[in-house]
């Protein structure tokens, strides 16, 4: 079974990319062919500058690197370093038509919340149909909100199979209903682009601002809390197994606690969870060489895949080396 997925180096790793995706990349590499990216290209539909672009790169290969993604077990790579990607993307533009893509819900709802749209953010489906199809993905794990991009690229495989020939493998999505949507310290959806979030391998003095930040409702400290209805438990609950879980639920139903010494306890969580984690990325930041090593082995492992799928893709379509003699 190979196995796709790609992290945005859009901004630091939170608690969402955590539960919702990291999980999955570490369960997936002790039992998957696992193809792991970090999609800069995809980061460029919300550009800010190169300088931002290439330190969240290397954060983000830093973070996962640290949460326990091993090179040994999973194909690693930055996704601009395979040219294969965007000319595929090209070549599957003519496998979908505009209303498809007006119909996105991820932008239409960054055009709802002020986001200027421009090609790159209306044409996104596309790439992620190309970053999946370009390496004979059969499972992408994905959220809730990405679910409708894998539809489209269901349709845009089959309908170039269609026309093309069976080239295209079709992928299949695996969504965990339970953590596909972690909610932010507003009680959105977890996201960078709507600043909600609590950071993996932020500074305590952040971290704590964040938890902190989470809103709650205003019952008293002697009044029982719904569990159900807070954003503290839920972010909590992802930390606990099921005896913790149903001992911090009773703590909420029980009162005599106020949502400040809740939040101070899911902070001490927080931290001690990630303790070990942001040790071994201090070591990783100290041997960036041993870091691009690993990349640059992840790409030509990509690469390899990568130039054999996009040369059926061009005989398909009748795109060959020409010589004019």
């Amino acid at each position: 079974m190979r196995i796709l997925t790609g992290v945005q180096p859009s901004g630091k790793l939170h608690l969402g990319n955590y539960f919702s995706a990291i999980h999955k990349i570490l369960n997936y590499q002790e039992k998957a062919d696992l193809l792991l990216f970090i999609a800069n290209l995809h980061a460029i539909t919300t550009f800010s500058s190169k300088e931002n672009l290439k330190e969240n790169t290397i954060s983000a290969a830093l973070d996962l690197l640290a949460l326990g993604v091993n090179p040994e077990k999973t194909i690693f790579w930055v996704q601009s370093e395979i040219p294969e990607v965007t000319e595929l993307s090209w070549y599957l533009s003519g496998s979908i038509t505009v209303s498809q893509l007006q119909l996105a819900h991820s932008f239409k709802d960054k055009v709802a919340k002020g986001f200027t749209p421009g090609a790159g953010l209306f044409t996104y489906p596309i790439l992620m149909a190309a970053d999946i199809l370009l390496f004979s993905s059969e499972k992408v794990p994905v959220g809730k909100d990405q679910k409708q991009h894998l539809e489209i690229t269901r349709d845009i495989a089959e309908r170039f199979n269609a026309q093309f020939g069976n080239i295209l493998t079709i992928p299949e999505p695996d969504i965990d209903e339970s953590t596909a949507t972690i909610p932010g310290v507003d009680g959105a959806k977890m996201s960078k682009s709507y600043k909600n979030t609590i950071d993996l391998f932020g500074t305590e003095k952040e971290i704590k601002k964040a938890v902190m930040s989470i809103v709650s409702d205003s019952k008293e400290i002697a009044e029982p809390k719904n569990p159900d209805e807070s954003v503290i438990f839920q972010i909590h609950k992802l930390f606990l197994n099921e005896k913790e879980t149903s001992e911090l639920r009773n703590r909420y139903l029980a009162g005599g606690v106020g949502y400040g010494d809740l939040k101070k306890s899911l902070l001490e969580t927080v931290m001690d969870h990630f303790a070990p984690f942001r040790k071994k990325r201090e070591d990783l930041q100290n041997d960036l060489g041993y870091v691009n090593s690993v990349l640059n082995s992840g790409k030509e492992k990509a690469k390899s895949i990568a130039e054999k799928k996009i040369k059926e893709v061009r005989d398909a379509l009748g795109i060959y080396p020409f010589s004019i003699k």
